[in-house]
């Protein structure tokens, strides 16, 4: 268990905000199988994660609290241990409260963020962790958060991980050898410490200068301002729900971004879409 919870967390050696911790309490037991994707289910304050008799858990976030009971062969297989209950029941909880999550990357350059929206096709991390290969700074890959209490716009990521599609060595030949593993969405994934990478700036935060909604298609790249209002809606429209005064929280966050520029990028290469983004950031 702490093994697979320092994968997804080892790299952060201190408390980084004044908030009182989440306390989960973990029960492995002999017997069961491994794990299949939960059903997640809630009711007000009550999550529910349920996928047989052996793999299941309950929590609840007026005190930040829960269990989970797992298999030998679950706590065993780390990647379905996280996926499924630890990383999953730690996010559920702290996105009740204390982060606000945006299915968007995060890369800044000349200490300006650029966060990159767009559909699971559209190509966020394959373009995060290229501007990150040009020099930019690498934040996020594919979900960023907001802090709902600040008012200067921080955006927080996972900066060191990134996980890619099964094809990304076709662009990135350096990702060739890392193992090609099916994740719990059914996708073929490939998992990255950003540590592997030297050479590439990471950071945690970063302060949000513009909003970019990307169109990946064919034809020429182009670059258009648009109205911020149209990127904030598709951040609002592309978040988890979870009741109506979590929502009220999400919106209000969100619609501090409202004072910043936002762009329509159309692309068909990274490369192109470097080009254009560097035109108008920093």
């Amino acid at each position: 268990m702490l093994d697979a919870a320092g994968e997804s967390w080892g790299m952060y050696r201190q408390q980084e905000f004044a908030v009182p911790p989440l306390e989960l309490r973990f029960i492995v037991q002999p017997e069961g199988e491994l794990t299949s994707q939960p059903l997640f289910r809630t009711q007000g304050q009550l999550f529910s994660a349920v996928s047989d008799r052996h793999n299941f858990a309950a929590f609840e976030s007026r005190h930040f609290s829960g269990c989970c009971f797992v298999s030998e062969k679950t706590a065993a297989h780390h990647l379905k241990l996280r996926i499924h209950f630890l990383e999953s029941m730690v996010y559920t909880l702290l996105a009740q409260r204390y982060i606000v999550p945006m299915h968007a990357a995060c890369v800044a350059r000349n200490g300006s963020g650029v966060l990159l929206c767009g559909s699971s096709a559209a190509g966020k991390t394959t373009l995060s962790y290229a501007c990150a290969r040009a020099g930019w700074t690498y934040v996020a890959d594919d979900c960023t958060w907001l802090l709902p209490d600040s008012h200067d716009r921080v955006a927080i990521g996972k900066a060191h991980m990134a996980r890619f599609r099964d094809d990304a060595p076709r662009l990135f030949p350096e990702l060739d050898g890392y193992v090609t593993r099916p994740f719990p969405n059914g996708k073929l994934t490939i998992e990255v410490p950003m540590a592997d990478f030297p050479r590439i700036r990471t950071s945690r935060r970063s302060v949000i200068g513009c909003l970019v909604l990307l169109d990946r298609q064919n034809g020429a790249a182009r670059l258009e301002k648009i109205p911020t209002d149209r990127a904030l809606e598709h951040l609002l429209g592309d978040m988890p729900s979870y009741g109506e005064e979590v929502n009220a929280m999400y919106a209000r966050t969100v619609g501090r971004l409202a004072e910043v520029p936002a762009y329509s990028l159309r692309y068909e290469t990274t490369g192109d879409a470097i080009r254009l983004l560097s035109g108008v950031v920093g």
